[in-house]
């Protein structure tokens, strides 16, 4: 087996609690620990702001600086590590330039986001200016955080999030058409607004509605293959967690449905058609994905009316084992997997699970509050970092001897 390709180094500069930290990362679990507030979650943040260019806990850049700095800057740098046996079912279950790796990143890569205080941000691969979606073909990554328990029955807005995650990775032109529909989506809201009051003609929406529908239609298709794709790995992930529950699913929610027939487009367009007399009378856009939501089903049943906790869990981490696969699958490179906090919320037999799966990966990293609420062989395989606190100097990250 060729030797996995994973991150290898972190610098951080100026981000939230972190004033400076520099820390070599190796292959396997890395245990990172440390009470609460101390800088546990934004270590796997700054991860996370190198695959994505964004933030998972914020869409408000400014917040991310370090209070009185003038800017921020993470630095990744990607190598190669043997880490143990990769292995997944589809049915279940800084240094120097060297060489391409076959499955597309060589050894050595930098990844570098920087923001500025005045809100300027910038991507580079290697020192060259690339968009932010760039990234994640280098750094691919699984997050696992609390609030993702709420998946099930939670708001609709942490599932398209969800949904949207899943979706990006498998469909090139999904975030150019995603920025697409978000500023025609705007711009249709504030010309309905201004329909509304009296202060325009309903003509000018059709300046909009065009990237609208073309966009908007292509996000709807690219879910909806998504979750094709994703129906057989989800289900044989949750066999194997909950072997006695019925069969689950994943199913696709949205006020404009195709009729039989009908592509996504005509589908969107004919809504659209439907409701412009209240969207007028409401001033905002009534139909399209943003609107959209996933459902989770036991057999025929919706887990959102029925489910108990045990089994809202079980349906998540089902859904992450079966992203880990697909991740997998896509070009031969197992995902970072990102466990923020998450083995307090599960009972020992899903705690199990997950365990497995960890020792399967090349890299992970896992926080805690306390290292004994990790799994006790999983704390003898992993790398262990302790967070502390360092008054006015920030947070730091330190190596531990078990």
């Amino acid at each position: 087996m060729r030797p996995a390709t994973l991150l290898r180094s972190l610098a951080i500069r100026n981000l939230r609690g972190y004033a400076a930290l520099d820390i070599e990362l190796g292959s396997g679990p890395q245990l990172v620990w440390g009470p609460n507030a101390a800088g546990k979650t934004t270590l796997l943040e700054a991860i996370v702001l190198l695959a994505l260019g964004r933030s998972h806990r914020t869409t408000a850049d400014f917040e991310l600086i370090r209070w009185g700095a003038s800017f921020l800057r993470i630095e990744g740098v990607m190598g190669r590590g043997e880490g143990p046996a990769v292995s997944w079912s589809m049915a279940g279950a800084g240094g120097a330039l060297t060489g391409a790796d076959s499955r597309g990143t060589p050894p050595g890569t930098t990844l570098e986001l920087t923001l500025q205080a005045g809100g300027r941000k910038k991507t580079q691969v290697n020192g060259v200016p690339r968009r932010p979606a760039a990234l994640s073909e280098h750094l691919r990554t699984v997050l696992f955080a609390p609030e993702e328990m709420l998946l099930v029955v939670g708001p609709p807005t942490l599932r398209r999030a969800a949904l949207d995650g899943l979706t990006a990775p498998h469909d090139p032109g999904y975030m150019a058409n995603a920025a697409t529909f978000g500023r025609a989506l705007q711009q249709r809201n504030s010309l309905l607004r201004a329909i509304r009051d009296g202060e325009a003609g309903r003509d000018q929406l059709r300046l909009w509605d065009e990237p609208f529908l073309t966009a908007g239609s292509a996000i709807v298709a690219a879910r909806l293959r998504l979750l094709e794709m994703l129906a057989e790995p989800l289900a044989a992930a949750h066999r194997e967690i909950a072997p006695t529950d019925e069969r689950l699913t994943v199913g696709y929610s949205s006020n404009a449905s195709p009729l039989t027939g009908e592509s996504p487009r005509n589908a969107l367009t004919r809504r659209l058609h439907e409701t412009s007399e209240k969207e007028a009378w409401n001033g905002t856009t009534l139909v399209g994905p943003h609107r959209d939501d996933l459902i989770f089903s036991l057999g025929d049943r919706d887990m959102a009316t029925f489910s108990s906790r045990g089994q809202q869990r079980s349906a998540i981490l089902a859904l992450k084992l079966a992203e880990l696969d697909l991740l997998s699958a896509l070009d031969g490179r197992p995902p970072l997997l990102l466990l923020d906090d998450v083995f307090s919320e599960l009972d020992p037999a899903r705690r199990a699970h997950l365990v497995r799966r960890i020792a399967e990966l090349p890299q992970a990293l896992i926080t805690a509050t306390d290292p004994d609420d990790i799994d006790a062989d999983l704390r003898r395989r992993a790398r262990s970092w302790r967070v502390v606190v360092d008054g006015d100097n920030g947070a730091r990250v330190v190596e531990h001897e078990a």
